[in-house]
């Protein structure tokens, strides 16, 4: 037998063992007595209790979703953090009666939101990374329309959900009727200027653009990750492709920060314009995964055509299979690009298929400091 035999052989033998008791694990699980046995039993019920406490957050998650939602509205994150206060003055200062506030605060201290001390409340644990990072209140904002898409999940998994908000809210996502103006695109271009920068903290971390001659920004919305690499690599030549719209603002913001001189912006939309040459690095920060497999792979493609043999390309996005990050990369994108119309959320594995497709290398996945956040691969033109 060939080595490749022993191979299959051993998948195989693996596969069989797995399965079996995968198969018995489950029959005891799901057995009713077993279940009584386990609540019972001294050595097993910490374990049967931790099993119920999160498989009642899966079925209570969008109330928790919910309360952070309603401090983020009211502020009151943000008053705490200017010091404690008592249930009465915040009452007062969330215009809500004292049992509503009450029944906030005890919600939002189950969470960590906030933290009951005497007759205090002051910010709990999470309450302190929510005001300590700008961003994610947008994101807690922005999904209010992304929740209201997600009323019947079914209906959005069969494709009856006719016209989505968050579908309407991408408005790129509309081909030809895609607005050409700065006003038409600013909700999104907003949005994901505001959202992005701890993602581009780990990108210039994870990887050395200052050892590029010019840094092409496919996709590069208002700007926000060129800022950030023009800083952290000043003899770093930029360029930047998107939308016009989109483009007119990224003008407006990179003239603001004085990077006018550095900075190329070219108008466009890749699927009918060619991209801008000269640029020996490119980057696609959160934009392949918005794309379905065939125009994915178009988008690589015509990266591709425009770099020279040696050039790099980075991708930056949440992936699937991430370690710590499954529910962010497989259940939060999977859904919400659903809801989007289009995209679709890749393991390192499937991106790197892709690249090699368009005729690059075999992508490079480099260790990022949040990778729940973002991934990034680098991969060489060849």
């Amino acid at each position: 037998m060939t080595l490749a035999g022993v191979r299959a052989a051993l998948r195989l033998l693996v596969d069989g063992i797995t399965g079996a008791w995968l198969a018995a694990r489950n029959r005891m699980l799901c057995s009713p007595a077993f279940q009584r046995w386990a609540e019972g039993s001294w050595l097993a019920r910490p374990i049967a209790r931790s099993r119920a406490s999160a498989l009642f957050d899966l079925s209570a998650g969008f109330v928790y979703s919910q309360v952070l939602y309603a401090t983020a509205r009211l502020g009151l994150l943000e008053i705490l953090q200017a010091g404690p206060r008592s249930a009465a003055e915040l009452a007062l200062l969330l215009d809500l009666s004292r049992d509503a506030t009450q029944r906030l605060l005890d919600a939002s201290a189950s969470l960590g939101l906030v933290q009951a001390r005497g007759d205090a409340y002051w910010l709990g644990i999470h309450g302190c990374s929510f005001v300590g990072n700008p961003a994610v209140a947008r994101l807690v904002e922005h999904n209010a329309m992304f929740y209201r898409d997600l009323a019947d999940p079914v209906a959005l998994l069969r494709g009856d959900v006719g016209d989505a908000e968050v579908h309407r809210f991408w408005t790129y996502t509309q081909g030809v009727a895609a607005p050409a103006s700065a006003r038409g695109v600013g909700a999104y271009t907003e949005l994901m200027a505001a959202s992005i920068p701890l993602l581009v903290e780990d990108i210039l971390e994870a990887y050395p653009v200052a050892e590029h001659r010019r840094l092409l920004d496919v996709g590069g919305g208002e700007g926000a990750f060129l800022e950030a690499a023009a800083n952290h690599a000043p003899e770093l030549a930029l360029m930047l492709f998107d939308l016009p719209g989109v483009a007119t603002r990224a003008s407006v913001r990179l003239d603001r920060a004085g990077l006018s001189p550095r900075v190329q912006v070219v108008p466009g939309d890749w699927r009918r314009d060619p991209l801008p040459e000269g640029a020996d690095l490119v980057s696609l920060v959160r934009v392949l995964h918005d794309h379905d497999d065939a125009e994915a792979l178009e988008l690589l493609r015509a990266v591709r055509r425009i770099l020279p043999t040696g050039g790099v390309l980075l991708i930056a996005e949440p992936m699937r299979g991430t370690s710590g990050g499954e529910r962010m990369g497989d259940a939060y994108f999977g859904f919400y690009l659903l809801a989007m119309g289009q995209g679709r959320v890749r393991s390192p594995a499937e991106v790197t298929a892709l690249l090699v497709q368009a005729g690059f290398g075999p992508g490079r996945l480099r260790s990022t400091r949040r990778p729940m956040i973002s991934r990034l691969i680098s991969a060489r033109a060849i």
